[in-house]
């Protein structure tokens, strides 16, 4: 196994700097933020524009294609060179991209542009967000996985999801308050949180030397150890999405609400994934069972709430039901990391950590296509088929692990 170098164990060793998440926990809950309050405000702002639904849908999934594109390139990067100036870059390029598009937007409500015109711009803003906000998840990842014991991996990466899913609840909420005195004012409010981010980031984030060794090969997109977390990461996110696109149209058609109506209960049931995430990643946080124990019972749990979904006939049942898939997601999604950060060396934590995101993006770009092709053919469907898949992937994982461990392939890095 690869030995990390003095320089660097003198920067993790150091009781006078001890290492701390909070910062990376910081980072990621006003990025989520500002991500959401743009999904909160696309639809008015489409609609003013005079954008057709698949041309704010498109600016959706470019963001996700980037962040496919990307996140393992980066992870490559802070193998390479660090996870603080890769960390830095990603969460700068994130600051300003996401302020010009801010500029954008509110010049195009301003001016009247051509739709065309938005489209283009808007499509261009979103790619550059998701291209160097893919450099976060990456590096963070990584450099928890550099400072953190691998027995407390999987707790360390659900409290920076804790914060993400808060974000992700939060942001929502404050976009629609603030988007009643102008639309555009919930971006500019968002847009100035990542800078003071990267401000804190810049004074805290640990300056530890680069661990990649020139004289390895790089790991391979589909490399052995990675397989299992990469599949589960890929279903995980592919669930999630598949979930966020179709429950306002499960609204209007299952429980037969007016578009207003619906609009505001797949708000509602949104808001409660945030807050079941932020819950129950809290509570992984607390708890000392191994990542394939967590990823099992978080996929059954996830699982019977989707299949739970497709009998739901009322609001509050759908919002329930919502919360519990939304609860198990949330074991799920920091237990796959430990899982990949665990099975690697450690000058290959950043490209891991890149590989599985990768796994995430393209579920991100798969899962709405498949979500609402398959809504066209049985309302329930998406949710009994996401759910069927959940369970047993959660249980293969946890069989396929118990023969890992006999063959002596699961210690921890």
């Amino acid at each position: 196994m690869h030995s990390p170098s003095p320089a660097s164990d003198s920067k993790m060793d150091s009781p006078s700097a001890p290492f701390s998440i909070k910062p990376l926990m910081f980072s990621v809950f006003v990025c989520s933020m500002a991500m959401m309050a743009f999904v909160a405000v696309a639809a008015p702002i489409a609609r003013i524009l005079g954008m057709a639904p698949w041309q704010i849908g498109a600016t959706m999934t470019i963001s996700g294609v980037a962040w496919l594109v990307m996140a393992r390139i980066w992870g490559q990067k802070s193998d390479k060179y660090g996870r603080r100036p890769i960390i830095l870059i990603g969460l700068g390029g994130f600051a300003i991209t996401y302020f010009l598009l801010t500029l954008f937007i509110d010049g195009a409500l301003r001016t009247g542009m051509a739709s065309w015109l938005a489209f283009a711009g808007i499509m261009i803003g979103r790619c550059l967000t998701g291209f160097f906000y893919a450099a976060v998840p990456s590096a963070n990842t990584a450099l928890v996985a550099d400072n953190v014991p691998p027995q407390q991996r999987a707790g360390a990466l659900a409290a920076i999801g804790a914060a993400n899913a808060a974000g992700m609840a939060i942001g929502p909420g404050i976009a629609g308050v603030i988007a009643t005195i102008s639309l555009s004012l919930p971006l500019y409010a968002t847009a100035i949180l990542p800078l003071i981010a990267l401000t804190l980031l810049w004074r805290v984030l640990p300056r530890q030397q680069p661990l990649a060794t020139p004289n390895k090969g790089d790991m391979r997109l589909f490399d052995l150890r990675l397989r299992r977390p990469m599949a589960m990461s890929f279903i995980a996110m592919f669930s999630v999405s598949v979930s966020q696109v179709v429950v306002g149209f499960y609204a209007l058609d299952r429980l037969h609400l007016g578009p207003t109506e619906a609009a505001s209960v797949a708000g509602i049931a949104l808001a409660c994934v945030g807050i079941s995430l932020v819950i129950s990643q809290a509570a992984l946080s607390k708890l000392n069972k191994s990542p394939e124990t967590m990823i099992r019972y978080g996929a059954i749990i996830g699982g019977a709430g989707y299949l739970l979904t497709a009998i739901a006939t009322t609001p509050p049942l759908l919002w329930v039901c919502y919360a519990v898939m939304a609860f198990g997601m949330g074991w799920v999604f920091p237990s796959v990391s430990a899982i990949a950060a665990n099975s690697v060396e450690r000058h290959e934590q950043g490209v891991a950590a890149g590989t599985v995101g990768a796994a995430q993006g393209l579920g991100i770009v798969i899962g709405p296509i498949f979500g609402t092709a398959v809504y066209t053919i049985e309302m329930s469907l998406p949710y009994l088929l996401i759910g069927l898949l959940l369970v047993v992937s959660g249980l293969y994982m946890a069989r396929t692990n118990r023969r890992h461990e006999g063959k002596g392939l699961s210690e921890p890095r």
